[in-house]
């Protein structure tokens, strides 16, 4: 079930598209400094994690690649390379407007949604995602529509906050919803913002929940690989032959 964010915006009946929009202007206004919070945040961890999505991706010569929800071009810029096409697709174009900004080689930049994919069935080779699944409007739809664009036989590769290990979690929870409102206060000067992000990450599906909905979507084997005592976790699955 795709989590219901509308609680974090304090409105309960409000259309897909007016969450859309609710959604895209929050990642505007904390664009400029969304990668100093991440930091932050996870006092570096993060980079750490998306290192390991980017091996995991393995990006070879010749292929496309897209950074779905790819934002300013951190995890493109670990797979870009002269000799294979990687893309980034966000629906931002502020969040991208940081990462032009910063002249990352080899990264071309496309304006575009989870759940519309600007892009031809069956054209993709790998699609990458970090922390970007569960800011899209329909799961399911957004799965679906990246299941279209992979080639058969190409891959999905999703990083993205879950379910921490039981001993840890009291303090995770304590630590997010007490802490990252107040960083993002001080650093980001959008508490609201960081608290939206504290609530769509304890509304996403959990490890197992995730791996059946990507199954349900009709992905092929899929697994997950938990990062930092399942703060994070990496999901993986292929499109069919």
């Amino acid at each position: 079930m795709m989590p219901d964010l509308s609680h974090t915006f304090g409105y309960q009946d409000v259309d897909q598209d007016e969450r859309r929009r609710r959604i895209r202007r929050v990642f505007a206004s904390v664009a400029r400094r969304y990668d100093l919070m991440n930091d932050a945040m996870s006092f570096g961890i993060h980079r750490l994690w998306k290192r390991s999505l980017a091996r995991a991706a393995h990006p070879l010569s010749g292929q496309v690649i897209v950074d779905l929800a790819g934002g300013t071009g951190d995890v493109a810029r670990l797979m870009a390379n002269g000799n294979r096409q990687v893309m980034v697709c966000d629906p931002s174009l502020a969040m991208m407007g940081v990462g032009r900004e910063r002249g990352i080689p080899h990264v071309t930049w496309l304006a575009g949604s989870g759940e519309g994919i600007p892009l031809a069935s069956s054209s993709v080779d790998t699609i990458t995602i970090a922390f970007g699944i569960r800011n899209v409007t329909s799961l399911t739809h957004a799965l679906k529509e990246a299941l279209r664009v992979l080639k058969p036989g190409g891959r999905f590769l999703c990083l993205e906050f879950s379910r921490p290990w039981a001993p840890i979690r009291p303090f995770y929870d304590l630590f997010s919803f007490a802490v990252i409102p107040r960083l993002g206060a001080w650093i980001a000067r959008e508490p609201e913002a960081y608290t939206y992000l504290v609530e769509s990450i304890r509304r996403f599906p959990d490890q197992n929940e995730f791996k059946r909905t990507m199954e349900l979507a009709g992905f092929a084997d899929v697994s997950y690989r938990n990062l930092s005592f399942g703060i994070a976790c990496l999901h993986s699955a292929t499109k069919e032959e």
